[in-house]
């Protein structure tokens, strides 16, 4: 009886093995692969290679154009971060009321997050191109005499121009995100605070905010986790320029291991880049969690 049992588990389990053999094919193994050719001076090219201990990882550190990579893409995420859930959540608030045209609003706000971010980076290029014939530049040419603005030009202007195209992209799908949890708080608790003479910030602050915990811990994860590996949207407006003032993490890698063959240094960067976002994911999930229960 009891081996029947198991056998019938074991055929619902088998369903399983395609996706276990696609995850260690597609991903435990080059991840392993890269590990190890993180420890030699490997080229991409040739299979010959030697055994260079931590020689990649010292020069990752002595390297600027990596620390200039590792710090731009930390000050994207920071801030995509933080502004897409200080809109999101007031947004989602606004959408969820019974209103007639909610669901066209809802639609014209989730639109953006449908498009490639590739996409969206080079339609964005030309909306924000420096030159005068630039839409945006164009605009404030002819409305108010403007002389042309390097929006992606300008290492600390495109560093902001990238966030807000980012945050204007993907503000609409976080905010749904939120939506789905607020449909799920329970009416009266707002009811119960409007008896007790609680004003709207009040309800907002004291209920909205802890109840909308769970799909903050959600929304913060997504974010970082994509804003640490970004590569196509800030590609797409800058090419990472000028110089190397808005290059990003895995650009660099891409670039150092396919374009200059230095394999083994952009795996190194690899290896170290896995371990810091894996580190920033446990930290905030932990903390946000415990938020929750303490909420």
């Amino acid at each position: 009886m009891k081996k029947g049992r198991i056998l019938r588990q074991m055929q619902y389990e088998l369903f399983l093995l395609p996706a276990i053999l696609a995850f260690t094919a597609f991903t435990v193994v080059p991840l392993l692969k890269t590990l190890v050719y993180s420890f030699t001076d490997f080229d991409g090219v040739l299979h010959t290679y030697n055994f260079v201990g931590l020689r990649n990882y010292f020069a990752v550190f002595r390297d600027d154009v990596m620390k200039q990579a590792l710090f731009n893409t930390l000050f994207y995420t920071f801030f995509v971060v933080l502004l897409i859930n200080v809109i999101s959540v007031p947004l989602a608030v606004c959408l969820d009321k019974n209103q007639r045209v909610k669901t066209l609003e809802r639609a014209i706000f989730f639109f953006p997050s449908i498009v490639s971010a590739l996409l969206l980076g080079y339609i964005w290029s030309y909306i924000l191109s420096p030159l005068k014939t630039g839409a945006l530049n164009s605009i404030l040419g002819s409305l108010f005499g403007i002389k042309p603005i390097g929006f992606t030009s300008g290492g600390w202007i495109a560093k902001f121009s990238i966030i807000a195209v980012a945050v204007w992209a993907n503000t609409g799908w976080h905010t749904m995100v939120n939506i789905a949890y607020l449909q799920a708080i329970d009416p009266t608790y707002y009811e119960a605070a409007a008896i007790d003479g609680a004003t709207r910030f009040d309800q907002f602050r004291f209920i909205t905010i802890p109840l909308l915990a769970p799909a903050l811990t959600v929304n913060t994860l997504l974010l970082l986790t994509n804003g640490l590996k970004v590569y196509d949207l800030p590609y797409a407006l800058t090419k990472g320029g000028p110089g190397y003032s808005n290059y990003t993490v895995t650009q660099i890698i891409i670039q150092r291991g396919i374009s200059e063959r230095q394999y083994g240094v952009s795996t190194a960067l690899a290896a170290i880049f896995i371990l810091l976002v894996m580190l920033i994911a446990v930290i905030q999930y932990t903390t946000m969690s415990k938020r929750e229960v303490d909420g």
